[in-house]
């Protein structure tokens, strides 16, 4: 058992990534992740960034995992097990100024982490400051039954990171996700909304390891009626490029998909999200579940 365990270090640090970014706080080792954004964080008018003003979001979010999986999508055969749960602080700032006809606005994210896992025979806790994003141009169209917004996320390596564990609350590397996000809602309340990113990662020089670049995207599908608003969420992963150890490609591209149900409760100016994703694919990471409770309100 220890000789697998040992093999499985660097997948349960893949693995990591996909969960723990999850969570907006990526993790690893060995092979770290392509990205450090919590897939399936947004859905519900992912392209309406709010008109001119603060705002406060909220993000809580669990993700639970008992199987890991290998390339080709399989269970890889040692004890596994993950709990990750994540409180992300978002404060959003729309300007009332324009830039070729959109707002122009800004955001920060700051993730606090609790981190719950065991791989083989080690296990481990931890808990702490996740690793912040950034992002000081955020631009945002809007039309009568259209929203499009777009800007580049900056992620910074402020998570705790130790190279000698398997998981770890940071990634120790920055990372940078141009991105796309639109909504288009009929007269009659139908929705269809999407944020698209694209990662691009630095290299982590404490392993001497550079984790490749990553397609992916949130979706949601939903009928308003009246102050609520219920549907189909999840998300999509695909890494693009190998990672690199040492200059050396490895291949261990990360795939994902994800849905479930979601729902929206509007009400004084605020809203209240809930939604659960089941991930259906998953290769060279786990596979679980994860759940999101999300507010949203102007200050």
């Amino acid at each position: 058992m220890a000789s697998t365990v040992q093999s499985v270090r660097g997948l349960a640090a893949a693995a990591a990534a996909a969960l723990l970014l999850t969570l907006a706080a990526p993790a690893a080792n060995a092979t770290e992740g392509a990205s450090q954004y919590p897939d399936g964080a947004e859905g519900f008018m992912a392209g309406a960034v709010p008109p001119p003003g603060f705002y406060f979001l909220n993000y809580l979010t669990h993700y639970s995992a008992d199987r890991l999986n290998d390339n080709s999508g399989d269970k890889v055969p040692v004890h596994f097990r993950l709990n990750a749960t994540a409180e992300v602080g978002r404060l959003v700032w729309t300007s009332p100024y324009q830039v070729l006809g959109a707002y122009w606005g800004m955001h920060m994210l700051v993730p606090l982490v609790h981190l719950d896992y065991e791989v083989g025979n080690i296990s481990h806790r931890r808990f702490g400051l996740g690793d912040i994003t950034l992002n000081p141009v955020i631009l945002s169209w809007h039309g009568k039954n259209h929203h499009i917004a777009t800007g580049i996320d900056v992620i910074l390596p402020t998570g705790e990171y130790d190279k000698s564990r398997p998981l770890n609350i940071g990634a120790n590397y920055w990372g940078i996700e141009p991105l796309v996000a639109g909504t288009y809602i009929t007269d009659g309340g139908f929705e269809v909304s999407a944020k698209l990113m694209y990662t691009f990662n630095t290299k982590n020089n404490d392993t001497d390891y550079r984790s490749g670049q990553a397609f992916h995207m949130d979706y949601t599908v939903a009928q308003h009626i009246g102050d609520w608003s219920v549907g189909v969420s999840g998300y999509w992963f695909n890494q693009t490029t190998d990672d690199e150890r040492a200059g050396v490609k490895v291949d261990n591209r990360g795939r994902a998909f994800a849905a479930g149900p979601a729902v929206k409760y509007d009400f004084n100016g605020m809203s209240l999200i809930a939604k659960y994703q089941h991930e259906f694919v998953a290769e060279n990471r786990p596979q679980g579940g994860k759940a999101w409770v999300k507010f949203i309100m102007p200050f």
